[in-house]
């Protein structure tokens, strides 16, 4: 009986009445937009846990892999959001880590700011990318192993481009060789944004090449 009992008050708890109970409680002062979000985002969170009947050692892991992210976050490193990339919400160097991963890394290794000329032409001579392994000493990398997933991003080149006039772009352009193309660890991998390296002929400094166009939307 007691157990009848405990199952009818967790119904309750969770049950559509209270859901509409928690978005009705934002006063008349909450923003339009945010009300929308967060009424999707409460009504969702409810049905998830009324779907797969989440325990309370369920959801206390939950909150504690969240604090753990937090804790983990400084100004070279957002545990958060790297937690939302590896469930599909959505700058590698030679030892396959980014610079403020690898404490033998000068800062900003690998990383440069380039200008192009008056027709807004560019080129630049780097270092063809590698793969890399996400963090794997946090929250991102622990979930990841849960999941029985590697930790690894295709080979890529980060780009951030801006141009007076236009709205800025923030993109990456993945290796098409790449092994972990198909199975990026985030999710960010599109077609158009997969490119060949071809052979470069006549260059001491270079043995492939790359030619790669950016276009950027009116501001």
């Amino acid at each position: 009986m007691g157990s009848n009992n405990n199952q009818q008050q967790g119904d309750n708890v969770l049950g559509r009445d209270f859901t509409q109970n928690v978005i009705d409680a934002m006063g008349p002062n909450t923003p339009p937009r945010l009300r929308e979000v967060m009424a999707s985002l409460i009504k969702h969170v409810h049905d998830f846990a009324r779907e797969v009947q989440l325990t309370t050692d369920e959801w206390m892991a939950g909150v504690q892999l969240i604090n753990q992210a937090g804790q983990m976050s400084n100004d070279k490193r957002n545990e958060g959001q790297l937690l939302c990339d590896v469930i599909g919400l959505e700058s590698p160097s030679l030892p396959r880590l980014y610079e403020q991963q690898d404490p033998d890394q000068e800062d900003h290794n690998l990383r440069g700011i380039f200008h192009t000329d008056a027709r807004g032409k560019y080129s630049l001579y780097c270092l063809k990318p590698t793969p890399y392994p996400v963090p794997t000493d946090g929250p991102a990398g622990k979930l990841l192993k849960m999941m029985d997933r590697h930790v690894f991003r295709p080979a890529h080149i980060h780009l951030m481009v801006q141009a007076k006039g236009h709205k800025p772009l923030t993109t990456q352009i993945f290796d098409k060789d790449c092994k972990y193309l198909a199975d990026d660890s985030v999710f960010a991998v599109k077609d158009e944004l997969s490119v060949s390296f071809a052979p470069r002929e006549g260059d001491a400094q270079a043995a492939l090449e790359l030619e790669y166009n950016v276009t950027l939307a009116q501001a």
